[in-house]
């Protein structure tokens, strides 16, 4: 077996890991931003029940 193949494929993988593992971290960072949009708009939605509860309770449909 040759050495220098093996070390070569070696640092290839590592580099390809090191590769995956920052493209994972990025998609995590930018999942938890949109959830933390996702519960701004919820809390939103929630003040906006409180102050008019009529609204948006019933949805009338005729079909």
């Amino acid at each position: 077996m040759d050495i220098g193949s093996v070390s070569m494929a070696m640092a290839q993988s590592s580099s390809l890991s090191n590769v995956g593992v920052a493209v994972l971290s990025n998609v995590m960072d930018s999942m938890e931003q949109s959830g933390q949009g996702i519960l701004k708009m919820m809390d939103a939605a929630a003040l906006e029940r409180s102050v008019n509860p009529h609204i948006g309770s019933n949805f009338d449909m005729v079909v």
